[in-house]
């Protein structure tokens, strides 16, 4: 019996296709999913997916949706500088009574919850006056009744 018959052994796998270790594993994922974690929570801190979002789900059609209108002027109103309070103390009241063309919609304060502020108060900010027609918003800002087309 001849004991020096050489036994097979398995081909070494060069480049990508080696084998990796747990902890290489590991590494490699996390250094894939770090960066876009804190790019993604930056980007949201920033407002720029707020933005981007209202740009992708806004349609011409959204005027004529009182709760898509909402959402769009929430994002118009705090991003655009009319207001530097936070878009979750905001509150929109749609006048009921108005032309389903034309209407107006009252900017409050909330001071309730995480909102700063003397409890139960609802301040009013100002008044926003749509032409769903023609896609215009009107602000009364800074002069009550007299409207101007928002920044």
């Amino acid at each position: 019996m001849n004991t020096n018959t050489p036994k097979p052994t398995t081909p070494q796998l060069r480049g990508p296709f080696r084998k990796r270790t747990l902890r290489q594993h590991i590494l490699r994922r996390l250094m894939l999913v770090l960066p876009i974690s804190v790019l993604v929570i930056v980007l949201a801190k920033s407002g720029v997916l707020d933005t981007l979002t209202d740009r992708y789900t806004f349609r011409p059609e959204s005027w004529f949706d009182d709760t898509a209108l909402v959402r769009h002027l929430r994002v118009t109103v705090t991003h655009n500088g009319m207001t530097q309070i936070k878009p979750d103390c905001l509150l929109f009241v749609v006048n009921g009574n108005d032309p389903p063309t034309a209407s107006r919609i009252d900017v409050m304060q909330k001071t309730s919850g995480s909102c700063p502020g003397p409890k139960g108060e609802l301040p009013k900010l100002f008044t926003l006056r749509i032409d769903r027609m023609n896609h215009v918003i009107m602000s009364d800002q800074g002069s009550p009744t007299l409207f101007h087309p928002i920044p």
